[in-house]
């Protein structure tokens, strides 16, 4: 059953989104009962050079693809429309890139559990790559495991950058938003990048304010940065997936409600 379907209701919570595209989980949420406030902790934006588009249609040049989130399927599909991969084994790092590229008619080979590098790079299929062209879809920065781990088995590796990450311009109106939240707050969080980007540039009240609420992460990494931040009440999904954390919000609310 789906990890949503078995949680408890939210009603009376607000959950902080900084998901860029957020919107899905909003909706989920709502439906548990919950108010959502959007506060980005990320911007994306497309990588317009000519080389990033000749690659995506250069489709013979690799044997394997990896996208590694589905704003990454999304940019891909932007820039080199209709984005086909056929005889090629494709790869996704999590259940929601594998749904993205389903989207586009494209099957692709996913890790169960977090979805995370670790678990892409224990993936059967991966273990034996000597000599394979491997392109790995994505953006530049972030925790940069997925290459070097291919590289170090034998494979030619080329990183495909079709967009760039960059700091959020949070407006008054986020922070007037989140001002008026009611508690309980619950923040999710999925990037250890969006995280950092928050603590920089929300103002010291609101940061105080988070800090005193409860924060739902996506993995013991996370975990341990939001703790070096100053967030106490630290809670820990399954996985990136909106189900798990919405799961793990539903959990961490009625613990407090005991």
């Amino acid at each position: 059953m789906n990890a949503a379907a078995q949680s408890p209701r939210l009603d009376g919570a607000t959950l902080v989104l900084t998901r860029v595209d957020g919107g899905a989980l909003a909706r989920r949420a709502r439906r548990l009962g919950a108010t959502c406030v959007s506060v980005p902790g990320l911007a994306l934006r497309m990588n317009a050079d000519p080389a990033v588009a000749a690659a995506l249609r250069s489709r013979a040049r690799f044997d394997d693809w990896i996208f590694s989130s589905p704003a990454a399927v999304q940019f891909a599909h932007r820039l080199a429309a209709p984005l086909r991969l056929r005889n090629v084994r494709v790869f996704a790092l999590g259940a929601g890139t594998r749904a993205a590229l389903a989207r586009h008619g494209i099957e692709a080979l996913a890790p169960g559990g977090r979805g995370d590098s670790e678990s892409l790079l224990a993936l059967p299929t991966l273990a034996d790559v000597r000599g394979r062209r491997i392109a790995v879809v994505g953006a530049p920065g972030g925790r940069d495991l997925i290459a070097p781990a291919l590289r170090a088995r034998g494979a030619e590796v080329e990183p495909v950058h079709v967009h760039e990450r960059l700091r959020p311009r949070l407006t008054r109106r986020h922070f007037d938003a989140l001002a008026a939240a009611r508690d309980p707050l619950l923040l999710l969080v999925s990037s250890g990048e969006a995280l950092g980007n928050l603590i920089a540039l929300l103002p010291g009240t609101l940061l105080q304010r988070l800090h005193a609420q409860g924060v739902v992460v996506s993995s013991e990494r996370l975990a341990a940065l939001a703790r070096a931040a100053g967030f106490v009440d630290v809670s820990i999904a399954d996985s990136a997936a909106p189900g798990d954390l919405l799961a793990a919000a539903a959990r961490r609310l009625a613990r407090h409600r005991l």
